[in-house]
């Protein structure tokens, strides 16, 4: 078969590798210059730096068994971080059940009840959930204060006024997941990115990236047509690893009662600010800002994590945001992103000062968290489209799993299983 994969993120260059060395013929398409999609780097000293914070989980195991495969897995380093929420002006720890038992905002037997409800999500599936909201299903189960104090915050600063509207089984599949070992590719997730191209093209494929697609039709005797700014090419099927709303504006063949079914629902974009500092800013890795009036979702010290000297002695910090893709916030440039940001740096920090910034990067990218409510579920469309030789696959599908390397690459298995079949 011949393969037009639209999109080279981590889904669609796991499906080409797999599909090359098959024997197939593929060819990637992707609009940026450098491979990976939203888990893609940029260099920073003689290391890549992921544009949007990443770590892999030890439950991520079709992600570490991809990193052996390419054989990086000396690169791959485990630790665990200091995770923190920020409470009343404090950093206090929570990122384990020893921690959560020691956690001083909360009552003990408050702590205990939520203990409780974090066993349970860890020992059940995800089915008994379906059709609940987290908001209403949390309030009631790990109590009104614990809820609001720490996770109603989280919710808020992460889809904002849809928070009430948010499915049970996104929550149960982040709790039920993690682990509080995280692992990192020593010199950034892109060598991984970076290897999978190398691969592609050895077993005869090809990446071509800066290439944007700007439209994809079936022709006549069932082979595909797909244009882009690079010119243009014919396969036997194509693969759209894109958002299923890019897909159907890309592909006007859908027919009408699959872009009503799929077409469907929200997305918010994500935000990252990246300063580079000359100086530790505080002890923890990741920061969750429970304190009202914060602009940014999390802070992460992403050299409390790594050391600064893999970076040219540089210290690295995360600014993330998600938000709808026409919020004021999106339109800023990275100076008026900075101004904004920085009153608050020093609410964490009073000693921040700006003079202690000496780069800075602004990263930003549509549709990149799914609004996962009660109803999402029924709008996942198939990974086979209703056009013959047309494959759809992106992280939409991954549910009740939320955005991440690992659920990528097992998407990008089960969709080759698929069309091997």
């Amino acid at each position: 078969m011949d393969y037009a994969i639209l999109g080279g993120g981590a889904l669609g260059l796991h499906a080409a590798y797999r599909l090359a060395n098959a024997g197939h013929a593929v060819m990637v398409f992707e609009q940026e210059t450098t491979a990976g999609g939203l888990a893609s780097g940029f260099r920073v000293g003689d290391s890549w730096l992921e544009k949007f914070y990443h770590h892999v989980f030890k439950t991520d195991t079709t992600a570490i068994k991809l990193i052996a495969e390419l054989d990086l897995s000396d690169r791959l380093e485990w630790s665990h971080p200091r995770t923190v929420c920020l409470i009343n002006g404090k950093f206090q720890q929570l990122d384990s059940p020893t921690t959560l038992l020691k956690f001083a905002p909360l009552r003990i037997d408050e702590r205990l009840r939520v203990a409780a409800v974090g066993a349970l999500l860890k020992l059940t599936g995800s089915g008994l959930y379906e059709g609940k909201t987290a908001e209403a299903w949390l309030r009631r189960w790990m109590g009104k204060r614990a809820y609001d104090m720490v996770f109603a915050p989280l919710f808020g600063a992460k889809f904002g006024a849809l928070r009430d509207q948010i499915a049970l089984p996104w929550f149960w599949a982040r709790f039920h997941d993690r682990t509080t070992y995280l692992g990192y590719l020593r010199g950034g997730f892109q060598l991984l990115y970076e290897r999978l191209v190398e691969r592609i093209t050895q077993a005869g494929g090809k990446v071509l990236l800066g290439t944007r697609v700007e439209s994809a039709q079936p022709l006549a005797g069932g082979r595909w047509e797909v244009r882009t700014s690079q010119g243009t090419w014919t396969f036997d099927r194509v693969i759209s690893t894109m958002a299923t709303r890019l897909t159907c504006r890309l592909i006007p063949a859908l027919p009408e009662d699959y872009r009503q079914r799929y077409d469907w629902g929200q997305a918010y974009g994500a935000q990252c600010l990246i300063l580079a500092l000359d100086r530790q800013m505080t002890d923890s890795y990741w920061i969750n800002p429970c304190d009202p009036g914060y602009p940014f979702t999390s802070l992460v010290e992403h050299t409390n994590y790594r050391p600064p000297s893999e970076y040219g002695g540089r210290h690295l910090l995360y600014l993330g945001n998600y938000r709808p893709v026409d919020d004021p916030l999106f339109k800023l440039s990275k100076e008026e992103v900075i101004a904004q940001f920085l009153p608050h740096l020093k609410r964490i920090t009073p000693s921040f000062s700006e003079d202690w910034i000496t780069e800075s990067w602004l990263f930003q990218a549509p549709f990149a968290q799914p609004i996962v409510t009660t109803d999402y579920r029924q709008h996942i469309p198939p990974l086979r489209a209703p056009l013959n030789g047309l494959w759809v696959a992106n992280m939409f599908q991954v549910y009740p799993h939320d955005r991440g390397q690992n659920y990528s690459f097992e998407l990008a298995e089960r969709l080759v299983k698929e069309l091997e079949a």
